[in-house]
């Protein structure tokens, strides 16, 4: 009897699952502290690292599954499949996050960018709150 080899569709989907059930808690928790509309190097090394290693683990997942065997290809398709189903859920999550949880986000996010930019200091008043307005209609 011919023996069943895994199928790297299914690594990419379960752990694609994995990593956007991770990145919502990462956000909800985010959220919870109100951090969630700020964008800083701490935040984003912590995001690129839980996605690289939910992506190792899957390709590591799949190679035992597969008896020790793993080629540049099938690992390259799981790595992909990972991030791309991880990346909707996150782009999901974004969506509900702005649309419903938090309407003010979009305003919250250049509350802060405008309150972080070194060009903000040479601005008035009224300039700063039309990029402002600008910003929060280009973002949505």
């Amino acid at each position: 009897m011919e023996k069943q080899l895994p199928k790297t569709g299914k690594f990419g989907w379960t752990y694609g699952l994995i990593s956007g059930v991770i990145g919502i808690v990462f956000g909800v928790m985010l959220y919870t502290q109100d951090m969630h509309y700020q964008q800083n190097t701490a935040v984003t090394v912590i995001q690129v690292v839980i996605g690289i290693a939910v992506i190792v683990w899957a390709i590591l997942a799949f190679k035992k599954a597969n008896e020790g065997y793993l080629t540049i290809s099938q690992a390259l398709k799981i790595g992909a499949g990972v991030a791309l189903i991880g990346a909707l859920i996150a782009v999901l999550y974004t969506v509900v996050l702005s649309n419903f949880i938090d309407p003010d986000f979009a305003a919250k996010v250049m509350d802060d960018r405008m309150a972080n930019s070194p060009q903000a200091a040479d601005l008035t008043a009224e300039q700063i709150r039309q990029q402002k307005e600008m910003g929060i209609k280009y973002f949505w």
